[in-house]
């Protein structure tokens, strides 16, 4: 089969860029605590990545080998990444708030080779992760050189020449979901190009385009839906290295950003601060967004800052907003618009027929695997059987509908999954945790809104007989098990939880303040 992607790689794809216009800039990585702003041409950032690639190589690194990266927002992860794709490795970033309990059953799953991070999220004497570990910080070492003192040793030339080729995986990218350990999704070098050209497509970039992202480096949000249509079209990626409300537009403007990418905690923030005389003296186009806001709020947000909203819906498995606004034909708010070049769509019902306009289903959507969809989910065949059908179809579990026009919405999320500041987490993962905890008998975790972050994790925790048991008991256990952001906000006790007849919690009953009793 061939189609858009073919034959061609992440190093592919960089290199032709590099060579058709090294002087054109590429990043711009903006650093919010000490006002730092870096700026690279194309031909200056591979000469970067070429140093790393022969660090990396000179370390044991070949073609096929896994290499995790917890590095958060900074020049350094978009060097690791294209150094791992130019000598034909797996990369496996990893969330900067993973504990080393997490880290550890990400690198032991994946053989991981190579842990580079930096050292604000390193354990130190806690280490227990058995691979070799890269510490990037600005100090130098004698003892253990680091990774700034090792990449400046290196030739900014790169000779190697890797045999990759588009079905190869190039990345595992873990991702919540209803189990209790996240899920390995496992992404192909045609997942990575196919994204790039995608977006390309979806937001009509050309080469001039300037991309402004807060994203976190580590999701797809990030690498499919701004670095790689950056790579594939050429433009330049603007990078900044944590999201500040009251920075963020300012940022936008003195960049000259194009397009900017944004989710519903940026938009109800931005909305929050003072207005600015220049806020509509801007060049951006359109911003990338990611459901769900108000019909309110969309109109404040458009008519303030003079730019208009593109909606999308999206998975980790679907690499993209799969469905999508449309180019040149807007979707009526709040629609997520219709399938995007590549898929197929549909709500189903529960008996598996095609849900009519307006009912309620799930929403399936269709692709194809290793291409357009994810490869599947890493050493876990049940799951991806689970996932994705025979004929193609990805069952995200998340409700909808399609109206009689044909376009779709968003309802709901089907699977126990709490959708925080545009992070996914596992009711599951944090239940079993808790579930550890000596005085616990038993704990539901729960959705909660929140005004700014979406949603907020509640515990709704029941002690065991006899023992005693505080909110600050279960942080305390949580902290070093769970990333900061997956750690309850709101821990609840009851002496038992609400049951259905077959026994099943009755989650939807514990998302109040009522005790129970």
């Amino acid at each position: 089969m061939i189609d858009i992607a073919s034959c061609l790689t992440v190093r592919s794809v960089w290199n032709s860029r590099v060579q058709e216009h090294p002087e054109r800039e590429f990043l711009v990585f903006l650093d919010n605590r000490d006002g730092e702003e870096l700026r690279y041409t194309y031909g200056q950032f591979d000469a970067q990545v070429n140093q790393v690639a022969n660090m990396l190589s000179g370390m044991g690194i070949e073609s096929g080998d896994k290499v995790a990266a917890q590095l958060g927002n900074s020049v350094e992860f978009i060097e690791c990444f294209l150094a791992v794709m130019k000598l034909g490795g797996v990369f496996i970033p990893l969330d900067c708030e993973d504990t080393e309990a997490e880290k550890l059953y990400v690198t032991s799953l994946c053989d991981v080779k190579l842990l580079v991070e930096n050292e604000k999220f390193a354990v130190g004497g806690n280490c227990q992760c058995h691979c070799n570990r890269l510490l990037v910080t600005k100090e130098e070492s004698a003892d253990s050189p680091t990774y700034h003192q090792l990449k400046k040793l290196q030739s900014t030339k790169f000779s190697l020449e890797p045999t990759s080729t588009d079905e190869d995986l190039a990345e595992v990218l873990f991702t919540s979901g209803t189990t209790s350990k996240p899920k390995g999704v496992m992404l192909t070098q045609a997942n990575l190009v196919f994204s790039g050209f995608y977006v390309n497509w979806e937001l009509q970039m050309d080469q001039n385009d300037r991309y402004f992202t807060t994203m976190a480096t580590n999701r797809v949000n990030f690498q499919l839906s701004a670095m790689m249509p950056i790579l594939t079209v050429g433009g330049t990626l603007i990078l900044s290295k944590k999201y500040s409300a009251s920075r963020f537009w300012n940022q936008v403007i003195s960049t000259k950003a194009t397009l900017v990418q944004a989710m519903a905690m940026i938009a109800k923030t931005m909305l929050r601060q003072p207005v600015a005389p220049n806020e509509k003296q801007h060049n951006v186009r359109s911003v990338h967004y990611f459901l769900p806001i108000t019909v309110e709020e969309k109109n404040q947000f458009e008519q303030r800052f003079a730019v208009p909203l593109v909606n999308n819906y999206g998975t980790s498995e679907t690499l993209v907003g799969s469905v999508t606004d449309v180019p040149q034909c807007k979707a009526p708010w709040p629609s997520i618009g219709r399938p995007g070049l590549g898929y197929q769509a549909k709500v189903v019902t529960d008996t598996g027929s095609d849900a009519p306009a307006g009912k309620p289903g799930e929403i399936w959507v269709k692709g194809e695997q290793g291409r357009t969809l994810m490869a599947g989910y890493w050493k876990d065949p049940q799951a991806t059987a689970a996932a994705l059908d025979a004929q193609g179809w990805y069952h995200t579990g998340d409700w909808g509908y399609v109206d009689e026009h044909g376009w779709m919405y968003f309802l709901d999320r089907q699977v126990d999954l709490i959708k925080r500041t545009g992070e996914n987490i596992s009711a599951a993962e944090v239940e079993a945790v808790i579930a550890q905890c000596p005085a616990v008998e038993e704990v539901a975790v729960v959705a909660v809104t929140d005004p700014i972050r979406d949603e907020a994790v509640k515990a709704v925790v029941v002690p065991k007989e006899g023992m005693d048991l505080d909110e600050e008991t279960i942080l305390e256990f949580c902290a070093p098990r769970l990333a900061k952001y997956k750690i309850p906000s709101v821990v609840e006790f009851r002496e038992q939880l609400p049951r259905g007849a077959y026994g099943k919690v009755l989650k939807n009953l514990l998302k109040g303040t009522d005790n129970g009793n």
